[in-house]
């Protein structure tokens, strides 16, 4: 049901990254913009790669050069294709003129494509500072921006800052739990030999999305706790679960914390 729920809320937020109402533009007086807008929308049924598409967005652009949705529509063709520098050309203009609806994105875009944790940070903390409402959640629906941070501040060495705001988030009644957000919390535990707290948030992440990742780290704290047992019984359990499928996943990048087949295969022949 939570991800279902998930799913849902995907959707609309997939809509809101969509071409915008041209309409609201022009009700609002913004004549330029509502112009700029029906330009990018010739774009409409071609690829991104496609001269089509970006001759649409150039001309959207040349109507009004400070219209951030179609900055951030051309970039995307760059990223895609490994042009990291037209794409930070093209989003830091959508964010210079659209700041609160743009930081988001290249925010996280910095995280998962680029492992610019220290931009990641500035990005998302920016943000924060500039709007008064949740600042929501990545593109692909993963992880609240907040939770993204604290694994930015983790990858730079601040572990204890990483756990203050993922516990932080979890005591909040109005958060949605996300679909790694234990198992992150559990890994963090581990990494600081707090054993306890990590078996309970990895008990925990079982109940919201039971991953061969946390049955791996699971067997390691038993490992570190000197439970023999426990640590090879977790171990097949993580090796099952990632036969059915049930692991960490992006199509693009690898994530952190995420564990392959070949290494708890390797844990089991170590162990025997």
């Amino acid at each position: 049901m939570r991800l279902l729920i998930l799913l849902i809320c995907l959707g609309g937020t997939t809509l809101v990254l969509a071409q915008p109402n041209c309409e609201a533009y022009k009700y609002f007086g913004d004549e330029l913009k509502y112009k700029a807008c029906k330009a990018a929308e010739k774009r409409a049924g071609y690829y991104q790669f496609s001269r089509k598409y970006q001759e649409a967005l150039d001309e959207a652009l040349a109507i009004d050069s400070t219209f951030a949705f179609a900055y951030r529509a051309k970039s995307t063709a760059y990223l895609k294709s490994g042009d990291f520098l037209e794409w930070k050309y093209l989003m830091d203009q959508a964010v210079k003129y659209e700041p609160t609806a743009q930081l988001d994105y290249r925010g996280w875009c910095r995280y998962q494509f680029f492992r610019d944790y220290q931009g990641a940070i500035d990005d998302i903390e920016l943000l924060d500072s500039l709007v008064e409402y949740d600042i929501g959640h990545s593109v692909n629906g993963d992880y609240h921006l907040h939770l993204a941070r604290a694994l930015c501040y983790k990858a730079l060495g601040e572990r204890e800052l990483a756990i203050d705001i993922i516990e932080g988030l979890l005591k909040d009644s109005t958060y949605f739990i996300g679909v790694y957000d234990y198992l992150h919390l559990g890994v963090l535990y581990l990494e600081t030999e707090q054993y306890d707290k990590a078996l309970t948030a990895l008990e925990r992440q079982e109940k919201e999305n039971d991953l061969a990742e946390n049955r791996y780290y699971k067997a390691l704290i038993h490992k570190a706790m000197g439970e023999p047992e426990a640590f090879q019984s977790q171990l097949l359990l993580a090796k099952k679960r990632y036969l059915e499928g049930r692991k960490m996943f992006d199509p693009y990048v690898e994530q952190m914390d995420k564990v392959y087949l070949a290494t708890i295969e390797q844990a089991l022949a170590e162990e025997r």
